[in-house]
């Protein structure tokens, strides 16, 4: 299965549930970041953190596929 076929073919309810968690702490993460410079620096690094493992949550999330051949 080719990588395009992969991230169009049907996504797992457990990971729908893993992409749908992903975007939230992108979303909180992308918050923190872009946050006043009035919050502590902790947090602006934690946001960044918040932001790197969401992403690689819902690619991975996204990624997985149903075999439908067997």
């Amino acid at each position: 299965m080719k990588i395009k076929e992969r991230f169009q073919s049907t996504t797992p309810k457990f990971f729908r549930v893993v992409r749908t968690v992903g975007l939230c702490l992108i979303a909180i993460g992308g918050v923190l970041v872009a946050a006043p410079v009035t919050i502590p620096t902790g947090l602006v690094s934690f946001g960044g953190y918040l932001l790197v493992a969401g992403t690689v949550a819902t690619a991975v999330a996204q990624a997985t596929s149903v075999d439908e051949g067997k």
